[in-house]
């Protein structure tokens, strides 16, 4: 068995620190090595305490969580740092800022919760995962055995114009969102449809977000509106997304059927519609994440002649949704991040080139 998962916590209360020390240390792979009442002394222990992941209260006196990320990221590139938020707009909105600082992934707190023994269980079942997820994490001062990637690309998905490029991505997946749109122009001749997991208050402000960082229109999906070329539509967090048909037209469509995966929204679901929606006429992307999702949706659009690309490991927070991609042979190319924009250009945008000039 691997030695226990070291974790540094910070926040301002007492009673918080005791209910996440009892639920981390409750599990024999996970154990709290410090608790701080703030983001500075967080600091302080980082730089004396060995510490697999930190995990930060977003308000705090003295440093809040924001700036504890920052000051974290100028001392240690790589440790995973989760942030432990409340599920409002301002605590949803304080996530995303740190989140771009270079938090590598959330929690939302429990709400509404009537007793500590309900509380307990719900961070052990939203938290411990989290945490777990970094166990095997690569060190980044050890080179990682080369993974024999094969591509598939398929000559009927050569020859089909996209009309649609379908993205799923989980941990790590804001900021890789940020990147990947950043790279692509307003004139981008498809729609655009992204399942990030996230709870409802925070995909709201993701679509925020995306839409003021990026020169495409993104907003989160709602029933029965038609996606075009040069938007871009997120799943809102609780409702799985699908594109659907209504007559000539192609809508999407929310609904509120058992999570896949764990998950709602799930990129299986919407991998599904889009290979039953275009066939051979879309392009599937998966982004970091931790888990499966994506593969069955994935294998469903390449047996339409779909197409799919796959972020890398380098690049990727969690390499578990691109991976099983890759691993089970249906991408086409393997990319590190700064990449996969230019090459959904390469494979779409050359309509949109063209209507240039």
């Amino acid at each position: 068995m691997n030695s226990p998962i070291r974790v540094l916590l910070a926040d301002d209360s007492a009673v918080v620190r005791r209910l996440l020390t009892e639920a981390i240390n409750s599990d024999p792979e996970t154990t709290v090595v410090a608790a701080a009442r703030h983001g500075l002394e967080a600091v302080d222990l980082l730089k004396t305490t060995q510490v697999d992941v930190v995990l930060l209260d977003v308000e705090m006196p003295v440093m809040d969580g924001i700036e504890a990320v920052h000051a974290i990221r100028r001392i240690n590139r790589w440790i995973p740092i989760i942030m432990f938020s409340s599920l409002t707009v301002k605590g949803g909105a304080a996530t995303m800022d740190a989140l771009a600082a270079g938090a590598t992934d959330y929690v939302a707190k429990p709400a509404s919760v009537g007793h500590i023994g309900q509380a307990l269980e719900y961070i052990r079942n939203e938290l411990l995962p989290k945490l777990k997820q970094f166990d095997q994490k690569p060190n980044p001062s050890i080179i990682p055995k080369p993974f024999a990637f094969k591509p598939n690309p398929t000559s009927k998905a050569a020859s089909s114009p996209v009309e649609i490029v379908a993205i799923g991505s989980s941990t790590g997946g804001p900021s890789a969102l940020e990147t990947m749109l950043m790279a692509l122009p307003s004139t981008f001749p498809v729609p655009i449809i992204v399942v990030q997991h996230m709870p409802a208050v925070f995909t709201q402000l993701l679509a925020e977000r995306l839409d003021r960082r990026c020169a495409l229109q993104v907003r989160e999906a709602e029933d029965g509106c038609e996606p075009l070329p040069g938007q871009v539509w997120i799943a809102p967090g609780g409702s799985h997304l699908q594109v659907g048909t209504q007559g000539a037209r192609r809508v999407l469509r929310l609904d509120h059927s058992p999570p896949e995966n764990s998950c709602r929204p799930a990129v299986d679901v919407l991998f599904r519609s889009v290979a039953r929606a275009y066939g051979g006429r879309s392009l599937g992307v998966v982004l970091t994440g931790m888990g499966k999702d994506g593969l069955s949706g994935g294998r469903e659009m390449r047996a339409q002649g779909g197409r799919l690309l796959a972020q890398d490991e380098s690049t990727s927070v969690v390499w578990g949704m691109p991976r099983a991609i890759a691993e089970a042979g249906l991408a086409e190319r393997l990319l590190p991040i700064q990449q996969i924009g230019s090459e959904i250009m390469n494979i779409v945008g050359r309509r949109a080139l063209a209507g240039a000039v």
